[in-house]
């Protein structure tokens, strides 16, 4: 497992596979460790995929200061780890809460950034409103699987500001295209992945400046692909579109059928997705 040290000491943690240029990936949770991406569908036979376990995730040490928990603390986490590889530039994948410390990293260290691939992305970083009506209109296109009456029940309250303490949990299908054992077993390994105590530090106040940051991508000279899930109740196709309009270079792919992760859903489109994006002669080499 190879190591790195962050600016602050901290001892940080990636992880290698695959074959090919190497796809720098960036886990949400938030503050969950790296495990649980995988090859990304099957990725790995086309691209070197190097998961980054997050400071007090996974294999990587907890960090001296917890306020460095905070997203915009760990931007030059991913730039020593670009150091470490020996990269002039990145191509950087960031999964939902991970695509806002992908986005800020792209904000401060733009030439650094070969493309950019914001996966069923979270919106914290860039200040776009997801309403409760986007969410509950992506929750209907599930309206004939037999557990949505109970987890359309549980949305409602929860969007209506009157969730109960098992509401979270009850929405849990609405993530995925399949609710079965295996992605029942997948949910509760990612609950166990997680750093509760960095994860509520992670978008603290202070973490995202939203205006300058959209005013900084909207100069981006990288290319950027925003993968969307049809279903996804975390990142609804709609919001997805105008996030996707912040970028002056940006591919906007909706997969058919899939929820927030979408590599598990449908391994053979996402990684189609990913790889027409990449194999343009953006990467890190040309």
């Amino acid at each position: 497992m190879p190591t790195f040290t962050a600016p602050d000491s901290t001892r940080l943690a990636h992880h290698e596979s695959g074959d090919g240029p190497p796809l720098v990936c960036l886990p949400g949770g938030p503050m969950q460790s790296a495990a649980y991406l995988g090859d990304l569908g099957g990725l790995t036979s086309h691209r070197r995929l190097i998961r980054l376990d997050l400071r007090g995730t996974g294999e990587s040490a907890a960090p001296a200061d917890t306020a460095s928990y905070r997203c915009d603390r760990q931007v030059d986490d991913v730039e020593a780890l670009r150091e470490h590889l020996g990269l002039e530039r990145i191509d950087l994948l960031g999964h939902s809460a991970g695509a806002n410390l992908a986005i800020l990293y792209a904000a401060r260290y733009p030439d650094r950034v070969a493309s950019l691939l914001l996966i069923t992305p979270s919106v914290y970083a860039v200040g776009l409103d997801v309403t409760a009506e986007d969410r509950l209109t992506t929750a209907r296109l599930r309206r004939d699987e037999p557990w949505f009456a109970t987890a359309y029940a549980a949305l409602e309250a929860v969007t209506a500001g009157r969730a109960a303490p098992d509401s979270w949990q009850a929405l849990a299908p609405f993530f995925h295209a399949r609710w079965n054992d295996e992605a029942r077993a997948f949910d509760a390994a990612g609950d166990r992945a997680k750093n509760p105590e960095a994860a509520a530090v992670y978008t603290a106040e202070g973490a995202f400046t939203p205006t300058a940051t959209r005013e900084t991508l909207a100069a981006l000279p990288a290319p950027v692909l925003l993968l969307a899930g049809e279903t996804d109740l975390a990142a609804p196709p709609r919001v997805m579109r105008e996030f996707a309009g912040l970028f002056p270079k940006t591919e906007f792919v909706v997969q058919a059928g899939a929820g927030h992760f979408p590599w598990r859903d449908d391994a053979e489109g996402f990684v189609s997705a990913v790889e027409a994006f990449l194999g343009v002669g953006t990467g890190p080499g040309d």
